[in-house]
């Protein structure tokens, strides 16, 4: 563990600011949002860490060196917004009823090893997929989460000077056809799924309360701020002021 990481380690855990908007986020704005905030943390080893819980509008993002045949449209014919974004891994669709989760944090302070971070991250999906009372596994040499025989978590993540964004999608009762307009991931011939079809009762919120307890688990969180109402598109523009 980094230096700088025991120095920072509170008795209860890292100091992170929580941020659970209730209403749905255009991507590029939540991308924004954590670009600034990477941006703070990489300029001060010391500041506070920053975890979105959200769900987004209908789009589809690319990583830095996705391929665009995965696309099984035209790209300027995109059923909903496309972007080609700075994390890893290939094409994924984000909608309403998927859970995502965006973490901006110090890797000093954990372990400076993307590998070690992924498999945290799967760790979150399948401890939150357990207490729901479903069994959630991995697929040797394929980073996401699993749930009978379905793909319903997915990881792609960025990084820089060991300071991360981006993060994992967990699919809960969202509509699946437009999974169907990509290749997911790049990974042919897998099944995309939803925990709805094993929890028809299922609700965000249940799945949101888990999330929340599991990423603080297995990342020694702290909150220190939770921000659950509407959040102004200027907002951290104006902590800048």
């Amino acid at each position: 563990m980094h230096n700088l990481a025991i120095n920072y380690l509170t008795e209860d855990g890292y100091p992170t600011v929580l941020f659970e908007p209730s209403e749905l986020i255009d991507f590029k704005v939540s991308w924004d949002w954590q670009r600034k905030w990477q941006d703070k943390l990489v300029e001060n080893p010391l500041g506070t860490q920053a975890v979105w819980i959200l769900q987004h509008q209908k789009c589809y993002t690319l990583g830095r060196g996705a391929n665009e045949n995965n696309l099984l449209f035209k790209k300027e014919k995109s059923p909903c917004d496309l972007y080609r974004i700075d994390r890893g891994g290939e094409v994924t669709h984000h909608l309403p009823g998927q859970l995502v989760v965006y973490l901006v944090i110090d890797l000093h302070r954990y372990k400076t090893d993307l590998n070690w971070y992924l498999r945290q991250l799967e760790n979150v999906l399948i401890e939150v997929l357990d207490e729901l009372g479903l069994k959630g596994y991995r697929v040797p040499g394929i980073t996401g989460v699993w749930c009978n025989g379905e793909k319903v978590g997915s990881i792609g993540v960025g990084c820089r000077r060991w300071v991360t964004q981006h993060g994992m999608a967990l699919n809960v009762n969202c509509e699946l056809s437009g999974f169907n307009e990509i290749v997911p991931c790049g990974l042919h011939g897998q099944t995309t799924g939803r925990i709805s079809k094993w929890l028809p009762n299922v609700q965000i919120n249940d799945v949101r309360s888990q999330m929340n307890k599991s990423l603080k688990k297995h990342f020694e969180l702290l909150w220190t701020h939770e921000k659950s109402l509407v959040i102004n598109k200027n907002y951290f523009d104006e902590k800048d002021d």
